[in-house]
């Protein structure tokens, strides 16, 4: 009898961002939990190994103390801070030393917002600020809007991935335009993290078989009703998006195609 051969899943690589390497492409945040106790629920059954932190809106102080959210994250994650809250570039630059200070990291998270109602990024805001922070030494990863001319310039500048947004922070949209998440990825060379807007387990599949390296998910699995079954219900719709991405759909057809073949039919 002929050995049967095990069919294997396609290889994939793991998620390098500087000197980081990550084996999940889930990055997960840390607001809006109802409680430090279900966000480490959540972060542990989400199965990401990167977590970001608003360095604005954490006390510093009381790291160590066991009431900082920093205390209640899982010790195997990478801590990603972030500059959620700068409106301009000089504050987002300024967040950013203050980040490094108090971690040692030079990752940042980079956001420079341009509108209180709508919470997109500025543009010319996000590359100044990423320009400085790339020459200072810092691992830069930007949240930006979905442009691909946007994003090119960012891989100029140095940073080592780009995070266009999926559609508006919070809104639970999913991704609103796909030709874009497209085009980004055929201007540039980086990684390319979808950061904003994800709603639910689909929209993450839904980007991971486009073809984006990895996603950034926080409101959507902190206000869910429950938080941690919708955090590992992410890990495995970005499991199966990636994995079906590496594998290759069929493409689309107008017209039906018979499942079975023609050739062998007995009349």
């Amino acid at each position: 009898m002929a050995e049967q051969k095990v069919q294997k899943h396609p290889q994939d690589t793991p998620l390098i961002i500087g000197e980081v390497e990550l084996k999940s492409r889930l990055i997960t945040g840390t607001g809006k939990y109802e409680n430090f106790k279900i966000m480490k629920e959540a972060l542990t059954a989400s199965g990401s190994e990167m977590v970001t932190v608003a360095v604005r809106r954490v006390d510093l102080s009381k790291v160590g103390s066991g009431d900082s959210l920093i205390d209640y994250i899982p010790k195997h994650m990478t801590l990603l801070p972030n500059t959620a809250g700068c409106y301009s570039a000089e504050e987002a630059i300024r967040t950013a030393h203050l980040a490094r200070e108090a971690t040692g990291s030079p990752l940042i998270k980079l956001e420079v917002i341009g509108s209180e109602l709508t919470l997109l990024p500025d543009v010319m805001g996000t590359i100044e600020a990423a320009e400085v922070l790339v020459k200072e030494g810092f691992t830069v990863l930007p949240y930006v809007s979905d442009d691909p001319i946007v994003a090119k310039k960012l891989e100029d500048v140095g940073v080592p991935v780009v995070m266009p947004l999926a559609s508006p922070i919070g809104s639970g949209r999913g991704i609103i335009n796909r030709y874009n998440i497209h085009f980004i990825m055929e201007a540039v060379s980086v990684p390319i993290i979808v950061d904003a807007g994800v709603g639910t387990a689909s929209d993450a599949s839904i980007a991971m078989e486009l073809g984006a390296d990895g996603l950034l998910i926080n409101t959507s699995i902190a206000r869910a009703k429950d938080p941690v079954k919708m955090a590992e219900a992410m890990k495995l719709a970005i499991q199966a998006g990636r994995l079906a991405y590496l594998a290759g759909r069929i493409p689309r057809k107008l017209y039906a195609s018979a499942s079975s073949p023609d050739e062998g039919i007995i009349e």
